[in-house]
């Protein structure tokens, strides 16, 4: 592996933590709910299906204790939500919920939420909800993941170059097509046993738990790892039976049988990253599925290709063989451009997700990358023609020359040898150039996988959205809590707390809890909030609370523009009487 592959590799890795993709859509309880009764379970819906682990749930009471819970499950088997049994008796104060989940596209995402039975407490137990990642870990296993892109490209692009451009010798080719094979089965099996330590966001020597490796294999993720392994032995036979040639045939060509199940393997083993990444989940499953498992094939084809085609140069290449790869490369750049476009479709979402988010600046890299790989790849296929018109000028001219009858047939017209020793001096100078070119093409190439494997390992942009629109995921966020008390007439006086989150521009939530004199529950016949913006002339926006026994709510109250708007909260606390309170309250973008 190119080490400046692997520097780039390591510097965008650890740039900053990868973000999960599945986005938390709604909690019950909500978050800083306050009920009468206490649940019986807790239940997380997500944008896109989880999966749970045997410690996706914990409760801690308001003391910081753990609460014993029941079985984690899915809520009435729906793939997109993780729910867990409280025990019955909860007493009063707030509770902490801590969650960990791994969403479709094996990427591990957790967080942490509060509700409260019967009244909130003076305190809430603080939470650590676990590092997303151990960053030895991720590191660890972004080089098994690039290792194992890298592999299957040069095995699959060694094995298609063989096939498809019929080199000279073939020989010096067995060598990249074992070390890829290796490499592959050396990743795989990284990947396999660092996946239980990735998942739970621990250090590398959670890898050595037999019962943790027990329950990967019982997961998606860990039985299309399996089952990558498996087809590493059909793909040995494959290869092992196309070098099997007669002795003295250096051209092992496999036949259209043998090509056939040789191509099958191929989709086969590119199957099992499209179905555990980024494809896997969100919209337009099969189509993002068919979309990937191309990219990666064409992706495949060139970047293996290329590696074979140095080889080979640097043996007995000739201009055929480098025509027929440039014949495959155009077709390999033609399927990865319109895959392409549709995978950042699909992934970003918005124009604006190419510049404000990890993934669409990773994007832009990429984009910018490619169009470097294009530039070398067009240098080589100037050198390609050039190669291929010097190679049919310096073609012998074959001569009838007249046999008396019954001589003995004419010898073969003599022709230089394949090596450079033996070419022409203008030959050797492009082969030499061209052995240049497709040099550069090979180390861009492997940076744009490095950053492809990054990539891969980034939140998308519509995810981003989705998730910055939604109930926040990574954790119990600030939001903007605001307390007005009210006159109760001869009662005394009474406050109401108004939670609005995320306090920000956009959807916002609302929570509103009334509270009487002496700090419990209160019951009104109506409450009433509305948003105005007096500098831009915005609103009065209705809030539009429902009472859900014990407090009020709105899911969505959208505050467009931020500012300091002014929040007027009117109580009904009889037939007839009614208080109203203004605060102002200052919303950021």
């Amino acid at each position: 592996m190119p080490l400046g592959a692997l520097l780039v590799l390591l510097l965008l890795g650890g740039a900053g933590p990868a973000s999960a993709h599945a986005a938390l859509d709604s909690t019950d309880p909500e978050d800083g709910a306050v009920l009468q009764r206490a649940p019986g379970h807790v239940t997380l819906a997500f944008s896109e299906s989880v999966g749970l682990r045997d410690d996706s749930f914990r409760v801690l009471d308001p003391g910081g204790h753990r609460v014993r819970t029941g079985d984690t499950g899915h809520a009435d088997g729906r793939s997109e939500t993780a729910r867990v049994a409280l025990p019955g008796g909860l007493g009063e104060g707030t509770y902490t919920v801590a969650w960990r989940v791994v969403s479709a596209d094996s990427h591990p995402v957790s967080g942490a939420f509060t509700f409260s039975v019967g009244k909130p407490s003076t305190t809430v137990a603080s939470v650590d909800t676990g590092p997303t990642e151990d960053p030895l870990t991720t590191n660890l296993h972004r080089i098994a993941r690039y290792l194992s892109y890298l592999a299957a490209a040069l095995l699959i692009g060694t094995a298609a170059f063989v096939a498809l451009c019929r080199p000279p010798d073939a020989a010096p080719l067995r060598r990249p097509l074992v070390a890829g094979w290796w490499t592959l089965l050396g990743a795989t099996v990284a990947l396999l046993v660092l996946r239980a330590p990735y998942e739970a966001g621990t250090g590398p020597s959670g890898a050595l738990d037999p019962d943790a490796l027990g329950d990967t294999l019982t997961t998606r993720p860990g039985v299309l790892l399996l089952i990558r392994l498996a087809l590493l032995g059909p793909a040995a036979l494959f290869l092992a039976r196309m070098f099997r040639t007669p002795v003295g045939d250096r051209h092992p060509r496999p036949g259209p049988l043998a090509a056939t199940a040789g191509g099958a393997l191929a989709v086969a083993l590119v199957l099992t990253w499209a179905a555990s990444e980024h494809a896997s989940a969100g919209i337009q499953v099969p189509a993002a599925m068919t979309s990937s498992t191309l990219h990666l094939l064409a992706t495949a084809l060139w970047v293996g290709g290329l590696t074979a085609l140095l080889l080979t140069l640097r043996s007995a290449g000739d201009a055929a063989t480098v025509a027929r790869f440039s014949r495959v490369a155009l077709a390999s750049v033609t399927v990865l451009a319109v895959t392409g476009v549709y995978q950042s479709w699909r992934g970003l979402g918005s124009w604006q997700a190419l510049t404000g988010t990890t993934y669409g600046r990773l994007l832009l890299a990429k984009v910018v990358l490619v169009a470097v790989l294009l530039a070398a790849a067009a240098v080589s296929r100037r050198w390609t023609a050039a190669l291929a018109a010097t190679a049919a000028a310096q073609e012998p001219a074959r001569e009838r020359v007249p046999q008396p009858a019954g001589g003995p047939p004419a010898p073969e017209p003599p022709t230089a040898p394949a090596d450079t020793g033996g070419a022409a001096p203008a030959t050797a100078a492009l082969r030499r150039g061209l052995r240049r070119s497709v040099l550069a093409e090979a180390v861009v190439a492997a940076v744009v996988l490095a950053v492809t494997t990054v990539l891969t390992g980034t939140q998308p942009g519509r995810a981003a959205d989705e998730a910055a629109r939604t109930v926040p995921a990574g954790g119990v966020l600030p939001a903007s809590v605001t307390t007005i008390p009210f006159e109760i007439g001869t009662a005394g006086r009474g406050t109401v707390q108004i939670t609005l989150d995320p306090g920000r521009t956009g959807d916002n939530a609302v929570q509103a809890v009334v509270f009487g004199p002496d700090g419990s529950l209160a019951a009104v016949p109506e409450l009433r909030l509305s948003f105005t913006l007096p500098d831009q002339h915005v609103g009065p926006i209705d809030a539009e609370l429902v009472d859900r026994g014990g407090y009020w709510s709105a899911n969505t109250v959208t505050l467009p523009l931020p500012g300091t708007w002014t929040m007027k909260t009117t109580v009904r606390v009889s037939e007839i009487d009614q208080v109203s309170e203004v605060r102002r309250i200052r919303v950021e973008r």
